[in-house]
């Protein structure tokens, strides 16, 4: 499966309309957001993605009621850290802030996270894969980026997608 990832879009609502024009053009199968969505009027451009989009709250959220319930149109929110298990058997752990997750992600292929708005791909021993896609704002580092990555090569790459 191929899988779109963004987090920290700090209601930067032309990042998250070209975050889903990507994600549509490149047909990804889901979409992962690590938090910082802020406000419900972000909300509106996700109603466009072709595909569900699974998501958890980052620390920045201004109506988490609010978000919550804008969210049920387009697919699932929660509170982070907490795992899904993707159709193909692939074991997500998603999170904002990398220091919430437990101490034994043994049972994760790929973990998720953000809130540093700083790109991170890594692979560790055992082929487990971590990533951060960085800040769809580009407010923090003026570098606005998403990720996406495939289920079953691990295969992971860092979007710029002001450049896209």
């Amino acid at each position: 499966m191929r899988i779109g990832v963004f987090a920290d879009t700090h209601d930067h609502l032309g990042h998250i309309r070209r975050i889903v024009e990507i994600c549509n053009e490149r047909r990804f199968d889901r979409v992962f957001f690590a938090g910082d969505l802020v406000s419900t009027f972000a909300i509106p451009p996700l109603r466009r993605l072709e595909m569900p989009l699974i998501g958890c709250f980052g620390d920045n959220e201004g109506n988490k009621v609010g978000i919550y319930g804008g969210m049920q149109v387009i697919g699932v929110i929660g509170e982070p850290p907490f795992g899904t298990v993707l159709p193909d058997g692939t074991r997500v752990l998603l999170t904002h802030q990398k220091e919430l997750l437990p101490d034994d992600v043994s049972q994760a292929d790929v973990i998720l996270f953000a809130h540093t708005h700083k790109p991170y791909v890594r692979r560790d021993a055992s082929g487990r894969l971590a990533l951060n896609p960085g800040e769809a704002s580009g407010w923090t580092y003026g570098r606005p980026t998403m990720a996406w990555f495939d289920t079953q090569s691990r295969e992971a790459e860092i979007l710029d997608i002001a450049g896209e």
